[in-house]
């Protein structure tokens, strides 16, 4: 049985590029000593939430189509959100320094003093410190990367709902 191209096979290797995409961001966190701003947290939760739905899908693995195609837009739900916070980190790098005013504290102190909507205003309007190139390959930052792997993520999820096949031939 060839199980390469199978549903149950992309959405696990979408779960390991989540993974991957993972250890690297704590790597650089906890080896190279770049903390994450805000933006990057939030980047972090979409990739996360990518890979949790893809596990899960590659586990459940549902038998008809339409558990499949589900399954393939609640993963890209969450990658399309990190394309979203991507392009936006993106585009701050891209600003001429100051063009955007500071959070002035952390992510964890905003969202314990401050409704979740409040604090996601804040930090996608004004995240002064996320402007900051902390690291590149290439010559691409490290959003512009999760942007370029979040694009892929939801790709590949919809390809897995929609058009991957189960072994056997079947939908």
């Amino acid at each position: 049985m060839n199980w390469i191209g199978t549903r149950r096979a992309v959405f696990f290797l979408i779960a390991l590029a989540c993974a991957g995409m993972m250890g690297f961001a704590l790597y650089l966190e906890h080896y190279k000593y770049l903390p994450p701003c805000p933006l990057c947290m939030l980047q972090r939760a979409a990739v996360i939430g990518t890979g949790a739905v893809a596990l899960l899908a590659a586990l459940h693995d549902p038998a008809g189509r339409l558990g499949g195609r589900i399954y393939g837009v609640l993963a890209a739900v969450p990658a399309l959100l990190g394309v979203a916070v991507a392009g936006r980190h993106v585009y701050i790098q891209s600003q001429p320094v100051g063009s955007f005013g500071s959070c002035g504290t952390t992510l964890q102190h905003m969202l314990d003093t401050m409704p979740l909507l409040a604090t996601l205003k804040r930090v996608l309007l004004t995240s002064g410190e996320c402007a900051i190139v902390d690291w590149s390959l290439f010559g691409i930052s490290l959003p512009g990367w999760v942007l370029i792997g979040c694009i892929g993520l939801a790709l590949a999820a919809l390809w897995a709902g929609f058009f991957a096949r189960r072994p056997g031939g079947r939908a």
